[in-house]
């Protein structure tokens, strides 16, 4: 990696992801191994004009340690101090920074079943804080090659070349060669015309199929659009949540699901990777799982009924086939890279940003719109070189919206 382009990498990251205005201050997370590329991240968020940049540091083979060592019990103790934290920025809407490196293993030896306890106990807490500040604030979720991950994509390449390589696929991805300020305001254009295309259709229904087995419909809310790439905060500055992204989205009506979906991509649980999974609606909700064997199908479970909106979707996203993601050949094992390589679904929280003009809406009148609430969000893929994707639209037409994979509109 050439430090000209991690420098170019962490300016598109302050400047296009959360696009930092004067006085904002910011938070980054990141694991301890990312120390090297968060100073370039840092340096270049005061210079976008941060009023103050915050770290937090973590490292998973300590956190494994907790799990290992803690009983679940003080797994589950949240402190007053975390509270605090968390209350302050819920005041502050500080911009915030994920960078992913992890290893997608790194969580396989811990007991499933305590960390989705834990899960089950801390997500509330957390949700409580994180509601208030739902479309106010800038954050970005981003990518650095870490060495574990690395190895799991290339497990024949020297440590040196798997990080080399995977740095390529994150280059080529979140559009880092020539110039990516200017490449990302490009795509971002294409994303906003492809969503207006799909809103002036006033689309009233989605019915999916491929031959893997998919045979599904789910319905859209009145009133509601689909948003693609950008995320704009109700003071209407705009951000990217996702470094790569090529979804167009929406929240969908969480009573209409009905039908099976079979996923065409693994999903990581809690540090496993779930692979040849399914899932099978009913009014809404997940009547059955589909998993390849009982402790994959239990995990399955402990997610949908984390709580009530688990097992309900929160979101429908089109995603083609052809994407920059998928045309690199790989599997990242990272939902933030595989939810961009195809069509897919999302379990659980959706987003109260697809309701139109929802800048200008009380809790009240939000909540009528009846988007989809939950402590958790899980994506899961569900695209495939056959799928078929036709819309029927207000009016009664039907319409064909993607055919073989990808856009047909």
């Amino acid at each position: 990696m050439r430090q000209s382009d991690l420098k170019k990498y962490a300016r598109l990251i302050a400047r296009i992801g959360v696009n930092i205005k004067k006085g904002q201050p910011v938070v980054i997370s990141a694991d301890v191994s990312d120390a090297y590329f968060v100073r370039y991240v840092v340096d270049e968020c005061y210079k976008a004009g941060a009023s103050s940049v915050d770290v937090e540091w973590s490292d998973d083979p300590v956190s494994v340690m907790h799990y290992r060592y803690m009983s679940t019990e003080a797994l589950k103790e949240f402190p007053l101090w975390r509270e605090e934290k968390l209350k302050y920025r819920a005041q502050k809407l500080p911009c915030m920074i994920h960078i992913e490196s992890s290893d997608p293993d790194a969580f396989k030896a811990v007991d499933q079943e305590k960390m989705m306890d834990v899960r089950k106990a801390v997500s509330p807490i957390i949700w409580k804080y994180r509601k208030p500040m739902e479309d106010k604030y800038q954050w970005t979720i981003v990518a650095l090659p870490g060495r574990e991950w690395a190895m799991k994509l290339f497990p024949d390449d020297t440590p040196k070349a798997a990080v080399e390589k995977l740095w390529q696929a994150i280059m080529k991805t979140a559009r880092l060669e020539g110039n990516p300020v200017a490449n990302w305001k490009a795509h971002s254009a294409d994303l906003d015309a492809k969503c207006a295309k799909l809103n002036a259709m006033k689309i009233k229904t989605l019915c999916y199929h491929n031959e893997a087995g998919t045979d599904f419909t789910v319905g859209l809310i009145p009133g509601t659009k689909f948003c693609g790439g950008k995320g704009v905060t109700r003071s209407g500055l705009k951000y990217m949540p996702n470094m790569p992204t090529e979804e167009c989205f929406i929240s969908p009506d969480k009573t209409t699901a009905n039908g099976k979906v079979m996923a065409s991509k693994p999903l990581s649980v809690m540090g496993k990777v779930i692979k040849d999974f399914g899932f099978v609606f009913k009014d809404g909700k997940v009547s059955q799982i589909i998993a390849r064997s009982e402790e994959e199908r239990a995990l399955l479970e402990r997610l949908t009924t984390i709580d009530e909106g688990a097992s309900m979707l929160g979101e429908v996203a089109l995603v083609p086939f052809d994407s920059p993601v998928n045309e690199t050949g790989l599997l990242f094992f990272n939902t933030l890279f595989d939810e961009n390589a195809c069509c897919h679904l999302a379990i659980g929280r959706g987003f109260e940003e697809v309701i139109e003009g929802v800048e200008k809406m009380n809790e009240e009148q939000i909540a009528a719109f009846g988007i989809n609430e939950s402590t958790v969000h899980t994506d899961f893929m569900i695209g495939t070189s056959d799928l078929s994707i036709t819309a029927t639209t207000e009016s009664g037409e039907t319409v064909k919206i993607f055919d073989r994979g990808t856009w047909a509109i």
